[in-house]
This record gives structure tokens, C-alpha cells and sequence, in this order.
């Protein structure tokens, strides 16, 4: 846990929305709430004066959609994390928010602790996707077929990049992953890269929710 408060930004055009996820900050210590926005355009002047460690991001919003806001506040401030909140499932917004740069995708009726415990995950560069999240993304175009063959056959993965899929399974970053497999740091970011192009992942998380529909290894959990 950080020593600081994680500082949270909650960005939706819904006052009773902001005002029901406030409460969240009033109980868990490291969480800390220092902005708000109304729409994606708001969300970016925000962002730019408070640069909040993550934001919870309504993806449907007037003036600008929350994916679009999503990708200008990861191109300009990278360090910035963003989960996408919304009450909608469906698999072109999961995934139009996932190639934006959303760490992680949660419904609006998640509960407080695993919102919160979402917060701290995206603080330390890990995904957490809703289950609704995850079967939209396997539905329709996902690249296997048929019978249960592991995922190395389906998306011919080598040995190690099903061992490094594995462990981005677990949730372990780059660097944590170089550390576990003893290799550079470069080598798990290339293992990495190359996951994701094979798996036809846009990002992390959903070459995670891949993973898991195609039962990696027994290892894996569900959540």
C-alpha cells in the first residue's frame, strides 16, 4: 500500500453518480478523491491542473465520449491511469475503451470494496476487468476454434510466452515479471509485445480476459 493516498478523479455526467462514488473515499484511507468532471473535455483541463494518480471514467458523456478522453489523458500523461466505469457491456465499447488505454473495465454496480480494491490494482499497473467484460470481448471475433486446445496451439505461443501469459495472468507487471523468470526487463516487454500481436490483444487486459476464456493452465483463478 502506498505511503501516500492513491488520488482518485471521478469523471461522469451524472451528479448523483460522483456523488454516490464520493462516499468510497470517505471510508478507505489510501484512497484520497481530488476531482471531479462532468464530460471528457472537463475531464482533460482537470486532469491537466490535479494530474490524479487514476480516474474512474463514464464512457458515455456529451461533448466528448469517455474513450476519446481516455486516450488524450494517456497520450498526455502516461503516468495516469484510467478505468472505465459504466453501466454498459457491450463489446464495442469494451473494447473501444481497452485500445484507448483504460487499465481496467467495471460496471457501475460493482461494490464499493472491489471498486476500491480496483483503484489500488490500476495504482500498481494491473487490470481488473468485470466478468460482463470479459464475455463480450470473447464473443464474435475471438481467434479460437473449436475444441479445447490450449492457448499455445490456438494462438501458437511459444512455451515461455504461455509461461510469461501466465504470469501477466497473475497480474505481475513487466519489470515483476523479468524479476520472477530472471530475465531483462527488455526480454519481458518484447515476451510481452509478442503475446499481445499472436493473441490479437490490443492491450493487457484483454489478452488477460483471452487467457482466461481459453484456460491458460490450471493455475489461473477467475478473478
Amino acid at each position: 500500500m502506498p505511503s501516500n493516498p492513491i488520488r482518485v478523479m471521478i469523471v461522469d455526467d451524472h451528479s448523483m453518480v460522483r456523488r454516490g462514488l464520493s462516499t468510497i473515499f470517505k471510508i478507505k484511507a489510501d484512497l484520497e478523491l481530488v476531482g471531479e468532471a462532468s464530460n471528457g473535455r472537463e475531464a482533460l483541463e482537470v486532469c491537466g491542473r490535479l494530474q490524479p494518480d487514476v480516474v474512474l471514467m463514464d464512457l458515455i458523456m456529451p461533448e466528448m465520449s469517455g474513450a476519446e478522453a481516455t486516450q488524450a489523458i494517456r497520450t498526455r500523461w502516461p503516468q495516469i491511469q484510467v478505468i472505465a466505469l459504466t453501466s454498459f457491456q457491450e463489446k464495442d465499447l469494451v473494447r473501444g475503451a481497452l485500445q484507448a488505454g483504460a487499465i481496467s473495465y467495471l460496471l457501475k454496480n460493482v461494490a464499493a470494496d472491489d471498486l476500491a480494491a480496483a483503484i489500488r490494482e490500476a495504482y500498481a499497473g494491473r487490470s481488473t476487468l468485470a466478468p460482463e467484460a470479459i464475455q463480450a470481448l470473447i464473443q464474435p471475433d475471438a481467434p479460437g476454434r473449436g475444441v479445447q486446445t490450449g492457448v499455445a496451439e490456438t494462438f501458437e505461443l511459444t512455451p515461455r510466452e504461455e509461461e510469461v501469459l501466465a504470469l501477466m495472468v497473475e497480474g505481475l507487471t513487466n519489470p515483476e515479471i523479468a524479476e520472477r523468470l530472471v530475465v531483462s526487463r527488455s526480454t519481458a516487454k518484447a515476451h510481452v509485445s509478442n503475446i499481445l500481436s499472436k493473441l490479437g490483444a490490443s492491450n493487457r487486459a484483454e489478452a488477460i480476459a483471452i487467457a482466461l476464456q481459453h484456460n491458460l493452465s490450471s493455475g489461473i483463478g477467475s478473478g
